[in-house]
């Protein structure tokens, strides 16, 4: 078949819905449904019955790079401060000296089996180094697993923040696998000027895209979405451009984003999962039709043996060293081991070398393949059974009443009150998010002239506007009549 722009489009939207429907069944057998993304495109590859012929590595890295771009961003920016502030501490030290030591332990005992050299075996490491988000948030979210103290929020900031350490490190060693001659200390200024811009650059794009966001008035609000992809984009090529590790900054700014008052952030939230979870499929269905499965069974032996070792010895020790100065329960870090997922971002950073035109390349590629499939697969479909055999799980009636309270603190406040905007208001003439309303008090509804109005961060206050607030205490509504310039009145707060 002679593929057509139609072709294409009309078989990717087949896959995609295809891929659906099977994940969709798979839930009721415990399997994962990125599983399914792989399997529909391994099927309808160039050895399954679809026949498409796929073998464009460029093409898949590109792919990968924009969809990491999706799945780092919204992962970051549903991020909330207040929940990772406990543990931030442990989600760095599992992000940098656990990638750092996965690598090294999975390199040498690859080194140690195959006729790999030592670099070639570090630099296999490191391509599995880091867990894989997109893996990590679909099955702790499918699963709605309600887990004891905070093991949920340091296992997203882990796997969300640790894709960036794995690539300087996939960088670093392609480089000194092609070169030969170059030493691992030549190779450290770049490490850390990866590491350092990156981090930098993200927290300044992050701030100055919540001040460019809430500032630029756009005539349509379906034109904000697409803003805020221009501020993600721009945040990893102007990193990368310079030298930083873009990965890493879009990652911080989401997060810098992700806290910050926004004007109609609710519907920025479920856009950006909505395309975090297009950008999975894609990525997973390309990946799918990247590989030859005929190939894959030369290194079977060698992906099982590699898989284990990472699941039972490398991921366990590199996560007690990370967190070995740290209070946590031992059952706490066993299961923090376990949900070491690898999913589609080894296999993105295993095209490098592909591109990099190192000599063994192709068979990394076909290991690491193999290892994600595996992980995904065995670690994948037995979190729910490891999370209740470590009692981890909150019984049933906690986490109902758990899921409850959060829900009625996100929609319920216990202060309602009307406020009239008279002739010579303070806020007449202004936006909304130019007020600088308290987090725990929002204006629900405005009636204008009669009708009833919905407003967002940027709907534009006018005389004679009856507000209603809602405020989750008195305290929280006084700051409101502070921010409003009007006087506050006690005796006439009765909510």
């Amino acid at each position: 078949m002679t593929l057509t722009v139609e072709n294409s489009l009309l078989i990717a939207a087949v896959l995609i819905i295809v891929s659906l429907l099977a994940g969709k069944t798979s839930y009721k057998f415990g399997v994962p449904v990125l599983i399914f993304f792989l399997g529909v495109g391994m099927i309808t590859g160039s050895e399954g019955i679809g026949g498409i012929y796929f073998n464009d590595p460029r093409a898949a890295q590109a792919v990968g790079v924009i969809a990491l771009n999706f799945i780092l961003f919204s992962g970051g920016f549903e991020t909330d401060w207040r929940s990772i502030k406990p543990i931030v501490w442990h989600g760095i030290s599992l992000s940098t000296l656990g990638v750092l030591l996965s690598a090294i332990l999975v390199g040498l005992f690859m080194w140690w089996i195959t006729d790999f050299t030592l670099y070639e075996g570090l630099l296999l490491g490191s391509i599995v180094s880091s867990t894989d988000s997109a893996a990590v948030f679909s099955i702790l979210r499918s699963k709605s697993l309600a887990l004891k103290g905070n093991l949920r929020p340091t296992l997203e900031l882990e796997s969300g923040s640790n894709d960036p350490m794995a690539y300087v490190l996939t960088i670093t060693f392609t480089s000194l696998v092609v070169n030969q001659h170059a030493s691992i200390v030549s190779t450290i200024p770049t490490f850390l000027s990866q590491i350092i811009i990156g981090v930098v650059l993200g927290f300044a794009f992050g701030f100055m895209g919540g001040r460019l966001f809430n500032r630029i008035r756009l005539d349509y609000e379906g034109m904000y979405p697409v803003l805020m992809i221009a501020i993600m984009f721009f945040s990893y090529a102007a990193t990368s451009v310079v030298g930083g590790n873009g990965f890493m900054a879009v990652y911080l700014s989401a997060v810098v984003l992700g806290n910050t008052e926004l004007i109609h952030k609710r519907q920025l939230l479920r856009w950006f999962d909505g395309m975090a979870w297009f950008m999975q499929i894609a990525l997973f269905i390309t990946l799918g039709l990247l590989v030859f499965p005929s190939q894959l069974l030369p290194v079977m032996g060698v992906g099982l043996s590699m898989s284990a070792f990472m699941m039972l010895v490398a991921r366990p020790a590199s996560v007690f060293a990370s967190l070995i100065f740290f209070r946590g329960k031992r059952r706490g870090k066993w299961f923090i081991s376990w949900v070491g997922l690898r999913g589609a971002v080894p296999i993105v950073f295993a095209t490098f070398p592909l591109l990099a035109g190192v000599e063994k390349a192709q068979t990394m590629f076909n290991i690491v393949f193999f290892v994600s499939l595996t992980s995904v697969a065995i670690q994948g479909t037995t979190i729910p059974f490891v999370a209740g055999k470590l009692r981890l799980l909150l019984p049933e009636r906690v986490k109902r009443r758990t899921q409850v309270d959060i829900e009625l603190s996100e929609t319920m406040k216990s202060e309602l009150m009307e406020i009239e905007l008279m002739r010579g208001s303070y806020a007449i003439g202004k936006r909304i998010v130019d007020l600088g309303f308290p987090k725990t008090a929002l204006i629900s509804l405005i009636k204008r002239r009669g009708k009833f109005i919905t407003p967002s961060g940027s709907t534009v206050l006018e005389e004679g506007d009856m507000l209603l607030v809602i405020s989750e205490s008195k305290s929280s509504l006084q700051k409101v009549y502070g921010c409003l310039k009007m006087k506050w009145i006690d005796s006439v707060v009765q909510a």
